[in-house]
């Protein structure tokens, strides 16, 4: 019997780092719910400050999630912080949110988040948002080096 040859894991598959800004632990739980079946490894901050700190310090990661109404600072500045620094501005963001309206989904948007998810969500949802964002900006990536 002979076997199927591997096939490659994608590079936005391989030991994706995660920084996840949120105190909620409902956005705990979900992530570890998907966390080791998608191979994420995930830094938690739970407010704003200690996300800009994290980012500042360290900006390995293939995606951020935020709370859009952390404390200390909120998470629209946390993106609008990305995205005028240059070994950051590349990297996806999804903006996790309750309430606050069109409003703050709009200002999130316009600062830079490639998604904003309304709680509650489901793993399924948070999941596929996740790979659209890590597989949209790997592609990105390959076709800037390619270029």
């Amino acid at each position: 019997m002979s076997s199927m040859p591997k096939t490659p894991v994608p590079e936005w598959r391989e030991s994706a780092r995660l920084l996840v800004a949120d105190a909620d632990p409902f956005t705990g739980r979900l992530l570890a719910s998907i966390g080791g079946s998608e191979s994420y490894q995930i830094v938690s901050v739970e407010d704003g400050r200690e996300a800009y700190q994290t980012l500042k310090s360290d900006g390995d990661f293939k995606a951020v999630i935020l709370n859009a109404t952390l404390p200390n600072v909120e998470g629209v500045e946390i993106v609008r912080y990305m995205k005028t620094e240059g070994r950051l501005m590349h990297i996806p963001i999804v903006v996790l949110g309750g309430v606050g309206g069109l409003k703050l989904i709009s200002e999130c948007f316009a600062a830079g988040a490639i998604a904003f998810l309304i709680k509650p969500f489901s793993a399924e949802h948070l999941r596929r948002t996740l790979q659209m964002a890590i597989s949209n900006q790997a592609a990105k990536i390959l076709k800037a080096r390619l270029a």
